[in-house]
């Protein structure tokens, strides 16, 4: 399927980034914890919605770095001061990118801790619709960082974790969590193990890559959600 093979091309794409570029490795797990902070802050969803624009801003402009690097690289053979100056531009800009989402992520988490009232604390009603957003969004930026580790396997296909399993068992556990009723905990592991359990009959990761995901998303989830609300007794 076309559709699905240009997703593909993406997702590895970022893999290639994530495991041959260092300052891609940094800005997800940058990213990773930015969007763990917002949870404990409980900052508002229009701050949190900003942020993450400002992180996919950097990402995508550490991704287009290393794409003008990888054109360089193949059409210049000898050092040439035009092949330094395109690589230093598109530095250049991620530099500037990640200096400007600094300042506004200080004005943010500042505005979060000092403030305090409804922006940090009151905010109850956006936790829960942050929580699944960002904890599928750190689930999704482990597993690009594990399989881009690893160097096994294809962004949708294959690799040492599943990723649909991660992204499953993850939504499954959340949602546990948050309503701690039996019957929705029931039907969102079912639905999670039958996700996990198509990766495995259709032959795209073997039981142990599976069960890898499906405890990677599980721990994130439950984490994330212990602290955000620290108070719940297990």
């Amino acid at each position: 399927m076309k559709l699905f093979r240009s997703f593909n091309h993406a997702f590895e794409g970022i893999m290639y980034a994530a495991r041959t570029q260092a300052n891609m490795r940094i800005h997800l797990f940058v990213a990773a914890l930015v969007l763990t902070a917002t949870l404990l802050l409980r900052l508002d969803r229009f701050y949190v919605i900003a942020l993450i624009v400002l992180i996919a801003m950097v990402l995508a402009l550490e991704l287009v770095n290393t794409a003008i690097e990888a054109i360089v690289d193949l059409l210049t053979v000898a050092h040439h001061p035009l092949a330094k100056t395109a690589k230093d531009a598109a530095a250049g800009a991620v530099l500037i990118a990640s200096a400007a989402s600094v300042a506004v992520g200080y004005l943010i988490f500042y505005q979060g801790i000092t403030s305090g009232g409804a922006t940090v604390f009151a905010a109850v009603q956006a936790v829960p619709a942050n929580v699944a957003l960002i904890v599928l969004v750190v689930a999704g930026i482990l597993v690009i960082v594990a399989k881009a580790w690893t160097g096994r396997g294809s962004p949708l296909q294959g690799g040492a974790v599943s990723g649909h399993a991660a992204l499953a068992f993850a939504a499954a556990t959340l949602l546990a969590m948050l309503y701690q009723r039996p019957l929705p905990a029931l039907l969102g592991y079912l639905i999670a193990a039958l996700v996990a359990h198509s990766r495995v009959e259709a032959k795209i990761h073997s039981a142990f890559e599976v069960i890898w995901g499906a405890v990677l998303g599980s721990v994130i989830a439950l984490t994330l959600y212990l602290l955000v609300h620290p108070h719940v007794v297990l």
